[in-house]
């Protein structure tokens, strides 16, 4: 039975990792319900003390993912169209496979600062879309770090 239970936790994990890079699936708490089976559905033990501060860890990433890229664009200029724009485009970027989740957060957020802007300033505009850009890897490494950890984890209590 742990054999199965560890195959589980496994997939979780290496889901988990892809989902640090697509947006779609939620990459921290796929690798956190990994832990989750490992300690409840076998007979491995992580500490619950680990448990409970990733649990924290884990919920505070997963808002911060969502608010790095909201700063990067503010960051670098952007106001509410282009805050909208990235946020729309993230989620058409998503029907768009294999790049659309980076291209389309970009796209909107430099669409958004352009319909915002009064002078229309190519440079800007395209400055603001880069911050989109840069909020979007910074989530992107923070959940690969801490999904690493979590994987570390899963791998040292078996």
């Amino acid at each position: 039975m742990d054999i199965v239970v560890l195959v589980i936790s496994i997939v979780l994990m290496l889901v988990g990792l892809i989902g640090c890079f697509f947006p779609v699936i939620p990459g921290p708490p796929l690798c956190y319900v990994s832990l989750l089976v490992i300690h409840f559905f076998s007979s491995y033990s992580i500490a619950l003390d680990f448990l409970v501060n990733w649990a924290i860890i884990m919920v505070a990433i997963t808002v911060l993912d969502i608010w790095l890229q909201i700063y990067g664009v503010k960051k670098f200029g952007g106001k509410k169209m282009a805050i909208r724009g990235s946020t729309i485009g993230l989620i058409l970027g998503l029907f768009i496979p294999p790049f659309g989740f980076v291209l389309g957060p970009f796209i909107g957020a430099f669409v958004g600062a352009y319909l915002e802007s009064t002078d229309k300033d190519f440079i800007q505009v395209t400055k603001i879309a880069f911050g989109s850009f840069i909020g979007l890897l910074s989530g992107v490494v923070l959940k690969v770090v801490v999904c690493s950890v979590m994987i570390f984890q899963l791998f040292s209590s078996i």
